[in-house]
């Protein structure tokens, strides 16, 4: 996301706070919101990074592909309908035939916006080109600005403009599933392929449904809100305030505003974790919102709920993976063995939790954000995307004996396919800050060059990471420049780093970062290295069960492809639930060391048990390039005591009853 001119902002709060005096807003407003943060870190455009050989551009290069073979006509038909106009092409199966269907133009816009910006291929801009327009077609058929993929989209809203929906408990809208959580996609969409293409049309017909939305709304007293969005609204409220940035227009920003759930904020505003059995991905989104309107702002309840919200899942509610919730839900505090099932690991939560983390990381200019970002992309979404078609996991089964279930290409359509198909191209977002013109971070290891045009500057990562431990930063200058380069010390690397054979650096006292503060030269290069090693992960409420991280990589025990069925591209996400799950190795030791797992030859980050495996010793490699087979990321370490007992409750468990 650009950073937006403060000047701009300036005018913004002014505005806001006249606006929000004949508004009905979900949060109080006081003169100190008016003063607008200052970022110490903040982001490159994503169109001043490009991938290098490595991982993460072959999993691009693997959603580019998918994105392609997408028919655009298909995708817009629900649009067309909803217009008055006739569809051109049938609509996609899956959810994209039911009541969420429309939503997923949306991310295809952000896709293709976000893969134009990290690749400059043309072929984005005229695939852009081309929705842009057939939705400008349908706004003209139309005289409200509405635009929308969902059945019968105008009288539903025509409805809950004038107050009387029905919300059956929170779980769907007037019978109609999550309409604003649809209305979130495209505008979202549509603001990406502003900022990430500059296109005139994305703005006009976003002010147009903006406009719409206040329609819709002005009406409906805070109580109605407060019923509204008790169903999922996605993240409405960071879409109409990233609106208001765009146009200038504080309206926008008085809207977004009202999007606040006060069941859930509240109490994240007041610094409480009351997470417990809610929705996990209906609520990241809504804190999303909350940071960018702080950042517009600088309302302090705002960074406080986001803060709070964003501590309590990472700290509480994470597996080791990076990626959260059991069947969609956070789970009570304390659990995390007891969770283990075929529904861990939503991908749009780990979507959500990154885009989150890219603003806690820029208020704090500390790596600890950064240290959760590095897990949940190298260990979830790395590896959520299917090598052989593209397609992407909705959950990512943390039960030991499962494997990845993955989208078929065109009869599904989830949540997840939408920001999977993101999630690929946005992999530069975050890879390296800068705090002011004379500091440059170096957040992740990723093989990528950085061109930082107004310094006249450009930095090649040179890595093979995480197979090597090592990374290489070369600059290229147009002349001499004096440059702060923090690289970010890991939580991981126990003991510190090694720059060019120096001692071990643990970095800025308070920062994380190691920083090399010099005159740079054409052709200067720095080697850093950040040794890794083996560590086990403990389950919070079983110490018995257990993962192995390798640095920050968790490895999965490799389990073959027993009692597996005859694909895992399915169009029901929950369709293997059922399924028999085979026995899975433990490990008996008395060791309180890894030593019993050893290196296989000379392959980075592949080990196999020695002489501890029940009933066999197994392999592991990263969790993130198992696919198409069954693997174990959490396993049993017991000793022989352990053992013994477990292997008495058993036969006390499966002993005939006495006759």
């Amino acid at each position: 996301m650009r950073v937006p001119h403060v000047s701009r902002i300036l005018s913004h709060a002014f505005w806001v706070l006249i606006v929000l005096c004949i508004m009905n807003t979900g949060s109080a407003v006081h003169a100190s919101d008016t003063i607008v943060p200052v970022l110490p870190a903040q982001r490159f455009p994503l169109s001043d990074v490009r991938l290098l050989d490595g991982p993460f551009r072959k999993a691009m290069e693997l959603d580019q592909a998918y994105l392609f073979s997408l028919d655009r006509d298909r995708l817009l038909a629900g649009y067309r309908k909803n217009a008055g106009l006739p569809p051109k092409a049938t609509a996609y199966g899956g959810w994209e035939s039911k009541g969420i269907c429309g939503q997923m133009l949306g991310h295809y816009l952000s896709a293709c916006s976000m893969m134009f910006a990290a690749t400059a291929n043309e072929r984005w801009r005229e695939r852009i080109s081309y929705c842009l327009d057939e939705l400008a077609a349908c706004q003209q058929a139309r005289s409200d600005g509405f635009l929308g993929g969902m059945p019968n989209g105008p009288e539903l809203f025509a409805t809950i403009a004038r107050g009387e929906f029905a919300t059956n408990g929170g779980a769907d809208l007037q019978g109609a599933w999550v309409p604003w959580y649809n209305e979130h996609k495209l505008l979202a969409g549509l603001r990406d392929v502003y900022l990430y293409t500059s296109d005139p049309r994305a703005r006009q017909i976003l002010l147009r449904i903006g406009d719409w939305a206040i329609s819709v709304c002005q009406n409906l007293n805070d109580e109605q809100m407060q019923k509204m969005l008790s169903v999922e609204y996605g993240g409405m409220n960071e879409a109409l305030a990233d609106l208001s940035d765009i146009s200038g227009d504080p309206k926008y920003l008085a809207l977004a505003r009202r999007f606040w759930d006060h069941t859930v904020l509240d109490p994240l505003a007041d610094g409480r974790d009351d997470l417990t059995g809610r929705h996990a991905n209906t609520q990241i989104p809504k804190l999303i919102g909350a940071a960018r309107i702080y950042e517009l702002t600088g309302d302090p309840r705002m960074k406080k709920a986001a803060e709070t919200f964003w501590n309590a899942v990472v700290s509480n509610r994470s597996f080791v993976t990076g990626s959260n919730s059991d069947r969609e839900h956070f789970f009570p505090l304390g659990m995390e063995a007891a969770k283990l099932g075929p529904e861990n690991g939503e991908t749009c939560n780990v979507y959500n939790m990154l885009k989150l983390t890219g603003h806690i990381a820029q208020w704090s200019g500390r790596c600890e954000a950064y240290d959760f970002y590095e897990r949940a992309l190298f260990n979830h979404i790395l590896g959520s995307i299917d090598p052989d078609s593209g397609t992407c996991t909705y959950f990512q089964a943390l039960e030991p004996g499962r494997f990845k279930v993955y989208a078929t290409p065109q009869n599904s359509f989830w949540c997840c396919t939408g920001t999977g198909m993101e999630n690929h191209a946005r992999y530069g977002a975050d890879i390296y800050t800068h705090g002011d013109d004379q500091t440059l971070n170096v957040n992740l290891f990723i093989a990528s060059e950085l061109s930082w045009k107004e310094k006249g500057l450009t930095l090649r990562q040179e890595t093979d990471f995480p197979r090597s431990d090592h990374t290489m930063l070369t600059f290229t200058l147009q002349r001499p420049t004096r440059l702060a380069l923090r690289i970010r010390v890991p939580q991981w690397a126990q003991d510190g780093i090694f720059v060019e054979g120096a001692v071990a650096a643990h970095g800025e006292r308070g920062s994380g970062y190691l920083a090399l503060d010099r005159t740079w030269q054409n052709g200067d290069h720095v080697t850093v290295r950040m040794p890794m090693s083996l560590h086990l992960h403990r389950t919070i409420d079983d110490p018995t069960m257990v993962a192995v991280e390798d640095g920050p990589i968790v490895l999965a025990a490799t389990l073959g492809r027993q009692d597996y069925p005859p694909t895992d591209h399915v169009a029901d996400q929950t369709a293997y639930d059922l399924l028999y799950v085979p026995s899975v190795p433990q490990v008996v030791t008395e060791s309180k060391t890894l030593d019993w797992l050893a290196p296989v030859g000379d392959e980075p980050l592949h080990f196999k048990t020695r002489f501890v495996g029940q009933p066999r010793d197994f392999e592991m490699s990263p969790f993130y390039a198992v696919h198409h087979q069954r693997y174990a990321v959490y396993f049993r370490l017991l000793d022989s005591s352990q053992d013994q007992a477990v292997r008495e409750k058993r036969n006390q468990t499966t002993r005939p009853a006495d006759r």
